[in-house]
């Protein structure tokens, strides 16, 4: 049975949330895994077929810890794991653009393939007071994560990717 790991960073819930929507969402699909970043090592990437990277937007760039996590396991994977597939997810402020250029940049450094185009989740927490908040994803773009885990797993599942 394919194999999908969910890696994800939150600092204010807003990527926890939808990493646990796509998580529902493939779980009726198949076998998946769900860590965040800095629990997450080069053996999980090695026992899994396709990836979830979820991750919020920091100062219009991928979160420090997301970009740890990438760089503590390329070394040790590297040359493993070309041509498997990957979608990214992305909990952004303002547009989330950077963010997701960044990571899609790495993972073609890691050799992967992007199966799906970046869901970005733009909170539009623009003020100090916005940004450290806990984030509340409303339920639309909670039920997009759901349909973004469903479809990566199933097309694990069936060998589509």
């Amino acid at each position: 049975m394919a194999q999908l790991l969910i890696v994800y960073h939150s600092r204010t819930g807003g990527s926890r949330q939808m990493a646990e929507a796509s998580c529902r969402g493939a779980k009726p699909e198949g076998n998946v895994i769900l860590k965040q970043a800095a629990d997450t090592g080069p053996a999980d990437v090695l026992q899994a077929d396709g990836y979830l990277f979820v991750a919020p937007e920091n100062l219009a760039t991928l979160s420090g810890e997301m970009k740890e996590f990438f760089d503590r396991c390329y070394y040790p994977m590297l040359g493993q794991i070309e041509g498997r597939p990957y979608a990214q997810m992305i909990c952004a402020g303002s547009d989330g653009a950077g963010a997701a250029q960044q990571l899609a940049r790495i993972a073609t450094g890691w050799r992967l393939k992007e199966v799906q185009p970046p869901l970005i989740v733009c909170t539009h927490a623009q003020t100090p007071e916005a940004i450290l908040a806990e984030k509340e994803i409303c339920a639309e773009d909670l039920a997009r994560c759901v349909e973004l885990g469903a479809a990566l797993g199933a097309g694990l599942a069936m060998g589509v990717f």
